[in-house]
């Protein structure tokens, strides 16, 4: 019969690299001390990595360059928790607008809306992931992802405040939204961008 060690580690390396574990992937496995104990020694190991409290990667590596593991996005990771905790995200601040090539900015510490609980998680030093809390439903009726973050890049940068060039920008990402998108998202938007985006 295999060990809960033998059975994880199994799991884990017949998987994609890249892909993200937490603990509850393998509670069929045994006990959770068996799998807190088998994921310490994983990660001990070089097989995973831990990349916060409760959150581990089974990585990629640098195969071209030979730089050894290349760390998960935090886009991954927020997605993982997210699907973990059946909830919804959308990018926001300083990160939106590094998505879309709308600033050079990059932020330690990523926000995520969601429509679930609030919460941060630390990832490395001084690095981190926040979960604010959102009540206001629509943010998640978008029918194009591209329009959802062009909507919230917008409100972020603030009326009048977006540039020539930051409308170009904008422009060639809506190029990738099909006019019916853009026809029902539209309306989800506040009635300044609105206007922005009918007129461009």
């Amino acid at each position: 019969m295999q060990s809960v060690y033998t059975k994880i580690r199994e799991e884990i390396v017949s998987s994609d690299r890249g892909r993200l574990f937490f603990p509850y992937d393998f509670s069929s496995f045994g006990s959770p001390d068996a799998i807190r104990s088998t994921l310490v020694r994983l990660c001990q190991s070089d097989v995973i990595t831990h990349v916060a409290q409760g959150i581990y990667c089974y990585p990629k590596i640098d195969t071209k360059w030979g730089s050894g593991i290349i760390p998960p996005d935090i886009e991954d990771i927020a997605t993982g928790i997210a699907k973990r905790d059946k909830v919804r995200i959308i990018p926001t601040g300083a990160y939106v607008l590094n998505i879309l090539g709308l600033s050079t900015q990059v932020p330690a510490n990523v926000v995520f809306i969601t429509d679930g609980a609030p919460r941060r998680i630390s990832i490395g030093k001084g690095k981190g992931i926040l979960f604010k809390h959102t009540s206001e439903m629509r943010n998640f009726a978008y029918r194009s992802q591209m329009m959802m973050l062009v909507v919230t890049a917008m409100r972020e940068i603030g009326e009048n405040n977006i540039t020539l060039e930051q409308l170009g920008i904008i422009n060639t990402h809506l190029a990738n939204v099909t006019a019916e998108e853009f026809q029902n998202d539209i309306q989800l938007a506040p009635v300044w961008v609105r206007k922005t985006l009918q007129n461009r």
